[in-house]
């Protein structure tokens, strides 16, 4: 039997290999390892850090990071939580043979992706797929201090099956106000009923969802794609990304000079651009933030509009050369955007850009 750790216990050092005591099915593919020093030692980490796992799959052993899913209020244990892709050796590994009474060499923790050390703020917690583990950590820890937190908690899914720790999150959020989930799925699971959002997160989803969006540190995590499709959304929506945090599947950060510099296009307001209406003859100067359609309204040509927030497509319209930064809600589909369409409502010119009206 692993002994409890003391209140003089030592702080757990990386010289000595956990061992896995519990494990957990959490969805499909996805499972939580529970690891405890045999010593008895205490883990000290901040919300949102991770540890390097030494794993001894066929071949010769190999290193992966992964999010401590558990809270620093916890000291005797710590978990992670593993989600395998249908290319996974390691995590394949973990979820067919970890079992509890094996141990495990393990590195850390470590990592800048975590709560300040006084975590007294408004939180928007944006994950997707497996990415929910480090704000889970979060969560959990804001939950257990006993006060009530103010955080608004977003999930993407791709079925309601898939959400990872929704019974856990659920329970959480109800036994406090200041914790409200939203989740979002791509589709139904079959035979049952799903009464929240589909789709993919748009702006017009977080308006709705958290009204008061621009007041929060937003911490975000997931696939690549999906925090990039994130940043375009706020940026468009005027939010201080100062305030934002991210951690990458691929490589989490372990100092500061190794946090991501994102390159995102960011329209400038007070930089020029111009849009050339190659049907009409009609060049008009402009601003990177006006849109394409105010632009064209402006030199007296009409193109056809609706919502004018990008949801309705009304306003698709086949760009001919140069660079827009549009930031939709779900009215154009990855096909039009790969054959040169864009919707004039929310596509600001970068440069010179030439349309087809």
């Amino acid at each position: 039997m692993i002994p409890m750790p003391r209140e003089d216990a030592p702080l757990w050092q990386d010289s000595e290999a956990l061992e896995c005591v519990a494990t957990v099915p959490e969805a499909p593919d996805v499972m939580t390892f529970a690891l405890r020093p045999p010593s008895g030692a205490r883990f000290h980490f901040r919300a949102g850090q991770f540890v390097t796992l030494d794993l001894p799959v066929p071949g010769g052993n190999v290193q992966r990071t992964f999010t401590i899913s558990s809270s620093p209020a916890t000291s005797a244990f710590i978990t992670v939580t593993v989600k395998a892709q249908p290319d996974s050796v390691a995590v394949r590994w973990m979820i067919d043979h970890l079992r509890p009474g094996m141990r495990i060499r393990a590195y850390g923790p470590a990592g800048h992706f975590h709560l300040p050390p006084q975590p007294d703020g408004r939180y928007l917690f944006i994950s997707g797929g497996s990415g929910v583990t480090p704000m889970m950590s979060m969560a959990s820890f804001l939950w257990e201090r006993g006060e009530d937190p103010d955080i608004a908690f977003i999930h993407c899914a791709r079925s309601p099956n898939n959400i990872i720790f929704r019974q856990k999150l659920e329970y959480m959020a109800s036994r406090v106000s200041g914790l409200k989930l939203h989740f979002v799925v791509g589709r139904d699971d079959p035979y049952t009923v799903w009464t929240g959002y589909r789709g993919r997160l748009t702006s017009l989803m977080l308006g709705l969802m958290v009204p008061d969006y621009l007041d929060r540190e937003v911490y975000c995590c997931g696939p690549e794609s999906f925090m990039e499709g994130v940043r375009e959304m706020l940026i468009a929506l005027g939010y201080d990304m100062e305030r934002y945090h991210q951690e990458s599947f691929a490589a989490p950060a372990e100092s500061r000079a190794e946090l991501t510099e994102f390159d995102d296009v960011v329209p400038d307001e007070t930089a020029t651009a111009s849009v050339v209406f190659s049907r009409a003859g009609v060049t008009a100067d402009c601003f990177e933030t006006d849109t394409v359609l105010g632009v064209a309204r402006g030199a007296g040509l009409n193109i056809p509009s609706g919502c004018t927030f990008g949801l309705c497509g009304t306003c698709k319209i086949r760009k001919r050369a140069g660079e827009v930064h549009m930031v939709h809600n779900g009215g154009i589909s990855e096909e039009d955007i790969a054959e040169g369409y864009i919707l004039a409502c929310c596509s600001r010119p970068i440069g010179t850009v030439e349309v087809e009206v």
